[in-house]
């Protein structure tokens, strides 16, 4: 089953797919350069000092017969052109969220419900960020309700996993035209 993780730059989307991989992940992180500092904004993120230029690569193995692939996204606009490829085959994406600069994951929304592929969204709750409720990210990003909203720490293993079990959840009732769980 190949599942994306999607969101801005700097939203922790290499954190989440590392935190929860069975394999050492593979990521194509590069450094930040002075000729990308009028590109990149680090508005929130002023500490970042590499970026994902093509994706993260990770894998659960729930039993012989289901094994998850996790694909990262990169998050700049730069290197939008990559999504289409990530895409293709997948059931599911989780979109990740910053509440530091939320407006940041409107493109993956969008991406997504464009192409009718299910999502959640989890909001990545990161140090000394204000902590908004579940109703008022959903009032804020305008998502339709049956769109599960979870808060999360990407770094931390078990909140990765109730994100993804959150997602294969909603997967499952999307396909099978049920509503959505409640996270």
């Amino acid at each position: 089953m190949k599942l994306l993780i999607a969101g801005g730059f700097g939203v922790g989307k290499t954190t989440m797919v590392g935190s929860v991989s069975e394999v050492p992940p593979l990521h194509t992180e590069e450094a930040l350069t002075a000729v990308s500092a009028g590109v990149d904004d680090l508005t929130g993120v002023e500490r970042k000092t590499t970026t994902t230029v093509a994706l993260d690569f990770g894998r659960i193995t729930v039993n012989p017969e289901l094994i998850l692939y996790l694909f990262g996204t990169p998050g700049q606009d730069r290197f939008w052109f990559m999504w289409d490829e990530l895409a293709l085959g997948a059931l599911g994406a989780v979109v990740l969220a910053d509440t530091r600069r939320l407006e940041s994951c409107f493109p993956a929304i969008d991406f997504f419900e464009r192409r009718g592929l299910p999502f959640v969204v989890g909001v990545n709750c990161f140090d000394r960020a204000y902590r908004y409720g579940t109703e008022e990210i959903r009032d804020a990003l305008e998502l339709d309700p049956a769109i599960p909203v979870l808060l999360c720490d990407a770094r931390e293993k078990e909140s990765t996993k109730q994100v993804l079990v959150t997602l294969i959840e909603h997967v499952m009732a999307t396909k099978r035209g049920l509503p959505a769980p409640l996270p």
